[in-house]
Formats: C-alpha cells, sequence, structure tokens
C-alpha cells in the first residue's frame, strides 16, 4: 500500500529531527510521533495537536465560526442555518429545509447552499432555484444535520495558510474546468483530465457522477457526449475546492502585506495558530480595498496544493517541519 502523502513528510522530516513515528498500519494515515526530546503527539492526515480541540470544532461548524468572525468585525458572507425536521423538533425552531427556501427567495437567486460541516467542498452547490434548492439541500440532509443558505459573491476564490505570524503559501483556487480540443467531448475531456491529475501525484478526484457537474452541463446545453470546440473552457463546478478538481495559482512570493495582516489577524482572533483562510477579493497583490471572507479551516490539507509542482512541495515540507518543531516544545496540554 502506497504511503500517504502526508505521512510519507511526516516520516522524512522526522528522520531529519532523529523522531520515531510509528503509524497505524491499517488507516496508515494516523500515527505518533516520539520526539528526541521524549515528548510525543499524535497526527492524523493534516490534523496536527498545534491547535486546541475547541478551536477546531468551532472553526468546523461554519455557522458558529461565522457568528465569531462577524462579531469580530470581519466581512463574512451573509447567510443563515438550517436543519433537519428532527432537530428542529428538538430546539423547537422552525428553521426547516422549507424556510431555508423561502430565506433563498429573500436573498435572490442564484445562492450558495452548503453543510454546515462537512470539509472539502462536498456538497457545496450554487442554486438557481427552486428545483436546484430542494435538491441540493435533501442531498445534504442525508449526510448531516443541517445547511447554510448564503449570498452568492462573485470575485476570485484564494486560500491564505497561516502558522502564527506567517503566512506560509497564498494561492488562487480555480474550479474544475476542462478545455475544448475541437474533437473530444465532455467525458473524454474529463477522462484525460483526471489522467493528468493521477500523473501528477494526485487521486481520482474526480466525481464523474456528481450531480453538480451534470446540473452544470444541463445550465450550458451541454451532455457528457458534446463535443467541445477548440480552446473553450467549461467549468464543471462552481467551488472551487482542491479536492474536488480544482487548480492553484500561487501567489505566495506576491500576496499584498494587507491580506497577510487580515489573514493572521482572522487566525489569531479565532484561538488558532495554524489556519487556512478562504477570501473572496478581485486581487490578492493589491492593497486590500475590499474582500468576503467564505470561511477559515482548522486543519487545511496542502496534499493537491503540493502536487502543482516543486516549489509547492518545499512550501508544505517546510511548514510540516515548523509545525513538528513547534510541537516537539511544547508542554502537554488540551490539543487536538
Amino acid at each position: 500500500m502506497k504511503t500517504p502523502f502526508v505521512t510519507s513528510i511526516i516520516q522524512k522530516l522526522a528522520e531529519e529531527m532523529e523522531a520515531v513515528v510509528l503509524v497505524d498500519p491499517e488507516c496508515r494515515v494516523l500515527g505518533m510521533i516520539t520526539f528526541k526530546n521524549g515528548n510525543k503527539t499524535f497526527f492524523r492526515s493534516s490534523r496536527f495537536s498545534i491547535n486546541s480541540f475547541a478551536s477546531v470544532a468551532i472553526a468546523k461548524d461554519k455557522g458558529a465560526s461565522n457568528f465569531f468572525l462577524n462579531q469580530f468585525g470581519y466581512k463574512v458572507t451573509e447567510g443563515k442555518t438550517f436543519f433537519c425536521e428532527e432537530l428542529c423538533e428538538e430546539i423547537a425552531d422552525l428553521k426547516n429545509i422549507d424556510a431555508g427556501f423561502y430565506y433563498a427567495q429573500e436573498l435572490g437567486f442564484p445562492v450558495i447552499v452548503k453543510p454546515i460541516n462537512l470539509s472539502e467542498g462536498t456538497f457545496v452547490t450554487k442554486v438557481h432555484g427552486k428545483q436546484e434548492y430542494y435538491q441540493a439541500a435533501k442531498k445534504i440532509l442525508r449526510k448531516t444535520s443541517g445547511f447554510i443558505v448564503e449570498r452568492f459573491y462573485s470575485g476570485n476564490d484564494y486560500r491564505i495558510v497561516v502558522l502564527d505570524d506567517e503566512v506560509v503559501s497564498a494561492y488562487q483556487r480555480i474550479p474544475l474546468f476542462i478545455i475544448g480540443d475541437g474533437k473530444s467531448n465532455v467525458w473524454e475531456l474529463m477522462q484525460q483530465k483526471q489522467e493528468n491529475f493521477i500523473n501528477n501525484g494526485r487521486k481520482e478526484i474526480i466525481d464523474f457522477e456528481d450531480y453538480r457537474i451534470k446540473k452544470n452541463l444541463r445550465r450550458r446545453k451541454l451532455k457528457f457526449n458534446t463535443v467541445i470546440p477548440k480552446n473553450n473552457i467549461i467549468y464543471l463546478l462552481d467551488n472551487a475546492n482542491l479536492s474536488t478538481g480544482g487548480e492553484a495559482v500561487d501567489f505566495t512570493e506576491n500576496i499584498h502585506p494587507d491580506f497577510q495582516k487580515l489573514a493572521v489577524n482572522i487566525t489569531k482572533d479565532m484561538e488558532l495558530r495554524l489556519a487556512g483562510v478562504d477570501i473572496l477579493t478581485n486581487d490578492l497583490t493589491s492593497p486590500m480595498l475590499d474582500y468576503t471572507l467564505i470561511e477559515i479551516n482548522g486543519a487545511p490539507s496542502l496534499t493537491h496544493y503540493a502536487s502543482f509542482g516543486e516549489v509547492q512541495t518545499k512550501r508544505v515540507e517546510n511548514l510540516y517541519l515548523k509545525v513538528l518543531k513547534v510541537l516537539e516544545n511544547e508542554n502537554n496540554r488540551e490539543k487536538h
């Protein structure tokens, strides 16, 4: 079995630090590091003990984190949380799927519908009307107890990864897309894209059965067997997560100090030390005139980012080395 990317980096760095890594043979993303000085820490994929359990839990709950970030004065997305019928009965609140639709109408379509606590862009959907709304909301409620309906904002999507007072990486995320060659159909172009991902060390991350891809093709009056004209770009998803096939354009060397300061302050205010800060803005390299804070991630995965080149891989290694050095010298306390 191939060793997962993060685990392999940890093993490499631990050897350099004269630390010992014990990896669960059944689930190779889980492990324990014993440092030279005797300190120990657990890891699970990109989740380290550097952030407290409570802070990570708040960051993972998109509704709760939005509330606190708004209280701190940041420009967060406008939205409300809605729940499954069982939970509505339990908390005596009628914020159910139908209430969510009426709220979406108030905001005005299109809106974004997303789960309150799932990661990697799962089920995040841009919906344009009643049928699409109920389709997305019902799919989410089969997996989790609630979802958020929020206003749709335009702009370029960026992730800024922060460790303490330092921005360690910044990149624009571009949604999954295909480029026509004048002879291949949509399905064939998706297969070619998937093969390219695998050749670059990424997983088979395009879900050919994703209802959001089918929805977007229908909206453009396209089918899987439609041949795409040469150089035509077709965006198959609206959300820009790398884990669903998005691509990254690196801005680490060019991010403006305004945005560096913003990301560091957001991370500190949420009582995190390591975080991924996701924002929409027109230009990350210019002085900050306007932005929208989409969400904050308390356990940012950099596996896909690292696959975009040697420079990116080295940045990820340097980040994990800094994290391990912090953990090596930390006293025992409540950790995650």
